[in-house]
């Protein structure tokens, strides 16, 4: 069995937004170029000080600061596809799913300027998927201001090739167990499609008091949060057949997490049960840092699925992740075997 990249990146360039459409073209995202001459350039680790910036919707978003170097540009942005597949082959890695780059935080409050990039972004990766179907998914960007409008969009993203709704810890300045968001995860239950939170966030409020730190209290925090809190609150069971992931917040946290969902249990008269991420059909994205060994017990060997971060050089990007976890002994070989491909296709329907 071929390994599965569970969290793969696309960095979203001009052509992104070729597909908006021609009644909200004042709202296609611009690039701002900084001149000054002590623009610091990236170095081997791919961190830099900001050359360029995106323009959405009247505010300034990083461009180019959390670029890997072990991939080239024309990957990266999928300017050529079969470039990316060709790395793919040489890291040893069969099918890829794709998540987007600069929606990862905060970047709009409006209904309109959601919907706009949203619905190009989601025609840019169903072009990506059409040219390479079988090694290729991803996961739909919904524009969850106007559920109507992200229902429209998750027919859609079923059709060509989305294996996923994408959402991050926080959304709509509203915690992910809030009702609003309940004909959203009706919707994907219907469809088969999993609700995938990666680190990041959506609210303005949370990336304000964060600004700057590193981003471990801004991305990662919130969506461990949401596992907490969707648990505590017996979400999943009002969505018995949904699947739920939690990507890029590695998964040393999960025993902390369960002994203290097994505390407040206790004191509710309840008693948290042994497989509780099997029984509610939970996947959570482990890094090749993490002490698998100690972390499988807790989680559950089904439960787990890997990825590399690909295309970004921050704490969760290991282009060779896949392969350290087949290599390097923290499991037998047939759990390695599970995270590298069962689980993943578990996950994401495949």
């Amino acid at each position: 069995m071929g390994a599965i990249d569970a969290d793969a990146h696309v960095v979203e360039c001009e052509k992104t937004f070729d597909y908006i459409d021609p009644e909200f073209h004042d709202l296609r995202p611009r690039v701002m170029v900084q001149k000054s001459d002590d623009v610091v350039e990236m170095d081997n680790a791919g961190v830099a000080a900001q050359r360029e910036y995106w323009v959405i919707d009247g505010r300034l978003q990083p461009k180019e600061g959390n670029i890997g170097h072990e991939t080239t540009k024309e990957s990266r942005e999928m300017a050529n596809v079969n470039v990316r597949l060709a790395h793919m082959d040489e890291l040893d890695i069969d099918i890829q799913v794709l998540y987007p780059t600069v929606f990862l935080r905060a970047w709009t409050q409006d209904p309109t300027a959601e919907f706009a990039l949203c619905k190009s972004y989601n025609r840019w990766l169903a072009e990506i998927w059409s040219q390479a179907p079988d090694r290729l998914k991803w996961v739909v960007m919904p524009p969850l201001l106007s559920m109507a409008r992200a229902m429209e969009e998750l027919d859609f993203a079923k059709a060509n090739g989305a294996v996923g709704v994408f959402l991050r810890g926080l959304e709509c300045e509203r915690r992910l167990d809030n009702p609003y968001f309940f004909p959203l995860y009706e919707k994907a239950q219907e469809l088969d499609m999993p609700i995938c939170f990666h680190s990041g966030n959506n609210s303005f409020r949370v990336r304000d008091i964060y600004a700057t730190e590193s981003g471990f209290g801004r991305s990662k925090l919130p969506v461990i949060a949401a596992f907490h809190s969707l648990l505590m609150n017996d979400i999943p069971a009002k969505f018995p057949n949904l699947r739920w992931g939690f990507v890029e917040v590695s998964a040393q946290w999960i025993p902390y997490a369960l002994n203290d969902l097994g505390l407040r249990f206790k004191r509710k008269g309840r008693r948290l049960s042994d497989t509780v991420l099997a029984d509610n059909n939970f996947y959570v994205a482990c890094q090749a840092t993490d002490e698998l060994d100690y972390i499988v017990p807790y989680a559950g060997e089904d439960q787990l699925v890997v990825g590399t971060d690909y295309g970004h050089a921050d704490t969760a990007s290991e282009i060779q992740a896949l392969r350290m976890v087949r290599e390097d002994g923290k499991v037998s070989a047939a759990v390695a075997d599970k995270i590298l491909n069962a689980n993943a296709r578990a996950l994401y329907g495949l």
